[in-house]
This record gives structure tokens, sequence and C-alpha cells, in this order.
């Protein structure tokens, strides 16, 4: 073989290694997005500004708000937020892109060369809570696993121990009316009133904590192995926006808002 057909050869070689190592990555990062949040491509944009702690505006002029998570924090939510995408090239994924009333668009929000959602991000800096909203299980696996990383490394939210609320103090609970709250406690009782099935934390139902489960979700409770009669003397973590109906409540309205936590 000749010195020019050994280089031609080599250069073959090395242009094919370099080819498999490309498709590899590839893979590897599919794979990646496809165990997590994997949804339909919405398109790429610039950051140019961050409107707040969860929403930014790209250089076309779309208005983009983080799906799947919930800030506490909101002046420390926009900062850690600004941190992560100003002025940095993004890429959408959703499960649609229709605006909100507001003209949002959600979506989980890549920057460019990282496979990890800035919502997982936000999560392990204990910067937001994950909402219940997020109908993609393996996403909502990743978002909770993030968000238990932040929550026993105690850092930002979870820093302040009344980031849980107990659910054995109903004040306190109430105080947060209208807001996003993460409650823990004991069931003591599962009652049916009606069309309404209550998981009460209390024995006063005029005053004490209580979720609310209307008829239409039994269905999907009991598919997840998640009966309300089973959880009865259970400890469970349930998130949602706290109202006033009597004593404070959160209504179930997806399986995601609630978790069956160890011991009783």
């Amino acid at each position: 073989m000749t010195r020019g057909h050994k280089v031609t050869a080599h250069h073959t070689k090395f242009c094919a290694q370099m080819l498999l190592l490309c498709l590899i990555s590839t893979v590897v990062t599919d794979s990646a997005r496809a165990a997590g949040c994997a949804f339909e491509a919405q398109g790429e944009g610039r950051v140019v500004s961050v409107t707040d702690a969860r929403s930014f505006r790209l250089e076309d002029g779309r208005e983009i708000r983080l799906a799947g998570i919930e800030i506490a924090d909101r002046q420390k939510g926009a900062a850690a937020l600004s941190a992560l995408v100003m002025g940095r090239d993004i890429s959408l994924q959703g499960e649609d892109d229709v605006p909100d009333r507001y003209g949002r668009q959600a979506a989980f929000v890549f920057v460019s060369g990282s496979d990890a959602a800035v919502q997982s991000e936000l999560l392990k800096q204990g910067q937001a809570m994950v909402s219940p909203d997020v109908s993609n299980q393996d996403c909502a696996t990743l978002l909770l696993a993030a968000e238990a990383e932040a929550r026993q490394a105690k850092r930002g939210t979870w820093a302040d121990a009344s980031a849980i609320k107990n659910a054995e103090s109903p004040g306190d609970i109430l105080a947060g009316i209208g807001r996003f709250a993460v409650v823990e406690g004991k069931v003591l009782s599962v009652r049916q009133a009606g069309a309404t099935t209550y998981l009460n934390f209390g024995r006063n139902w005029t005053r004490d904590f209580a979720v609310t489960i209307p008829r239409r979700m039994i269905p999907a409770l009991e598919a997840a192995g998640l009966a309300p009669k089973s959880l009865e003397n259970r400890r469970i973590r349930v998130r949602g926006w706290v109202e006033a109906r009597n004593g404070p409540r959160i209504e179930l309205l997806r399986v995601g808002q609630l978790e069956v936590l160890g011991g009783n």
C-alpha cells in the first residue's frame, strides 16, 4: 500500500470513529431525555428577559412559563431562574404550544448543551416545588427526585422547617390560603359525604385540615394503588392549593398530588 493510500485509509477510519461517537452521543442524549421529561419539541430561542420566578421572554417575543413547578419564594426564584437562562439559547418541549390566558407558552426548558431541564435544576437548588399537573409519569418521577434531593439537603426553600406544613397545625396551613402548599400528616379517618371523600387529619371537621377527593378521582387513585380507605392511619404528603371550607382544605384533582410516606 502506498503512503497516499495509508493516509486515505487512516482518514476514513478516523471519520468512521467520529461518526460512531456522534451517534452514541445522540443515543445517550435521547435516552436521558426519554427517561425524564421527554415531550414534543416546541422550538428554540434565546432568552432576553426574565419576567418572574418561572417565566421569561424570548427574542422572537414569545413568553415562556416553566411547566411542572411552583415557586415558594418569588424573589429568590426569579434570581435563580435568571442565573440559569438569561442570555442563553434554549430549546422547548411540551404537550402542546397553546398559550395560556396570559399569553404564556408552558414548556419544559433545556439550556443549550444540557440534558437536564431547567425545572430540575431549580428543584435541586430548592428554589421550586413540584406541581401536581405533570401528566408524564417518568417526568414526574424525575422532578420529585430532584425535589427530594434538595429537601433532604435542606437547600433553598427547604432550609426553613415551615416549608412543609404540619397537618396537625390547621391555623398555619390556613394562613396560606390561596397559595400552593406541601402538607404532611397522618390520616385519622376517611369519610364520604355525597360525591366527596374526605381524608381527615383531625377530629374537628369545622377546624382541622382535610383533603377532599371528588368522586371522579376515585378510579384513578384505585388504579394507582391509593384507594382512599387504604390511606387510613397512614402518613401521607399532599400538595396543592389551600382553600378555606370551614377548616383548611386541599382538593385532590390529580394522583400526583399524593405520596404515601413510610411509617404510621
